[in-house]
């Protein structure tokens, strides 16, 4: 589990052009901790400023190379996230999509900083099919990632009335491309299974298109996304049924505050909406 609230940045406005504004992220990891710790899960943990981009990938590599055959995997991303020009020409829309790790940059400074503590979605991709291998078709692999790839980054000073938003809707580019979203309402995309490899389900908490809100439940900010995923979780074991998804996703689409976003769930089984 990966949860950034503190990026560093002293300001309750916008941003500046290479900073991040301080999110609620790692407020989702001790929320969903003792739900899955009463589950029997093993956790791993990291959040704030421990959570670099270095932590991040030695911690998925330590976890992949642990996992066996039959497990059943949580993964969990509470962060920014931001649009990165794809280089290897593998996205239709000439887009990755990353998580940003606390001491990554909004933008691409050259000679300074070009990416390196991005972590893009081939890169995840690479350690779920090792982690999908390893536990077989017996085991099942669940990663959440609360984060967007579309949002405005801004926040402010902490109210009733504030609105908190994760991600940016500035691409991070070397070239200076201008990121313009694909427009795709699919809720429901389907992932290639294996033979060799268990099945997969990825939720994400909204459109590529759109803006996650944070939203605030007993005085404390969450992220939308995590906190309904942990309140299916208080009373639905964790296994290979995905049907908790549906339900966590009607909660979602029947919250006022989150009118203006649909969650995504990627999956190589049917999964019921």
């Amino acid at each position: 589990m990966v949860g950034i609230s503190n990026y560093g940045s002293l300001q309750l406005s916008k941003e500046s052009s290479s900073t991040w504004s301080n999110i609620h992220g790692s407020n989702d990891v001790q929320l969903l901790k003792p739900t899955l710790r009463k589950q029997g899960f093993e956790i791993t943990s990291v959040c704030d400023n421990e959570a670099t981009a270095t932590t991040i990938r030695k911690m998925l590599d330590s976890f992949s190379s642990k996992c066996k055959n039959g497990d059943i995997i949580y993964i969990h991303f509470s962060c920014h996230g931001q649009p990165v020009e794809d280089i290897d020409g593998d996205e239709d829309d000439g887009w990755d999509e990353a998580i940003v790790a606390c001491d990554a940059k909004r933008e691409y400074l050259k000679g300074v900083y070009t990416g390196e503590n991005h972590i893009i979605d081939d890169e995840l991709n690479e350690y779920f099919c090792k982690i999908r291998t390893r536990i077989g078709k017996n085991g099942f692999v669940y990663a959440v990632i609360d984060a967007c790839h579309a949002g405005s980054s801004y926040r402010g000073v902490e109210n009733e009335d504030s609105i908190i938003i994760r991600g940016t809707n500035r691409g991070f580019s070397s070239s200076g491309k201008l990121f313009v979203p694909r427009i795709n309402k699919a809720s429901q995309i389907r992932i290639e299974s294996s033979k060799s490899m268990s099945d997969i389900c990825l939720i994400e908490a909204c459109r590529s298109y759109q803006t996650n809100a944070e939203i605030k439940e007993n005085g404390v900010y969450y992220g939308s996304l995590s906190f309904y995923v942990n309140e299916e979780l208080k009373k639905t074991p964790l296994n290979k049924n995905t049907d908790w998804i549906g339900h966590v996703t009607k909660r979602m689409s029947q919250d006022p505050r989150l009118i203006r976003q649909n969650p995504v769930v990627e999956s190589s089984c049917g999964t019921n909406l």
